[in-house]
């Protein structure tokens, strides 16, 4: 998938006001996956993927570390800037269309290297938040 049509799904599904948006979401999202799977996965998967999302995999790496959903969504929300509800909604944005992305078979080893309650995130997106003053993301 081009990186244009990779944006514009997240775009659409995260509701985001542009591709830079969700450009830096799915960065963040794909940074934190890379901090969670083996290097040689986070390998493999970045090269499904187009430049420059493919350089969140790619960063120097120890040994993946051991976390679970909460973990997961705190760290997205932490690199966003969002709330965990809002960082949930935004993985499952971004995860959703790397399911599109990428082959199966990927995306089975990813599911198999994450924490079971990720898989939903591959999915259709949770029900969505309401950004402070009411107005959705």
């Amino acid at each position: 998938m081009r990186l244009d049509e990779f944006l514009d799904r997240v775009r659409d599904r995260g509701e985001f006001h542009s591709d830079d948006e969700a450009e830096q979401v799915t960065t963040a999202v794909l940074w934190v996956i890379a901090s969670r799977v083996p290097p040689e996965e986070a390998a493999g998967l970045a090269a499904e993927l187009p430049a420059p999302l493919d350089d969140a995999l790619r960063l120097e790496r120890g040994r993946p570390e051991s976390f679970g959903r909460e973990e997961f969504l705190r760290r997205v929300a932490q690199q966003t800037g969002a709330r965990p509800r809002t960082a949930e909604w935004d993985a499952g944005a971004v995860l959703s269309v790397l399911a599109e992305a990428v082959p199966r078979e990927r995306v089975d080893r990813l599911l198999a290297r994450l924490p079971a309650d990720c898989a939903d995130l591959f999915g259709d997106p949770p029900p969505h938040p309401q950004r402070p003053g009411g107005t959705p993301h």
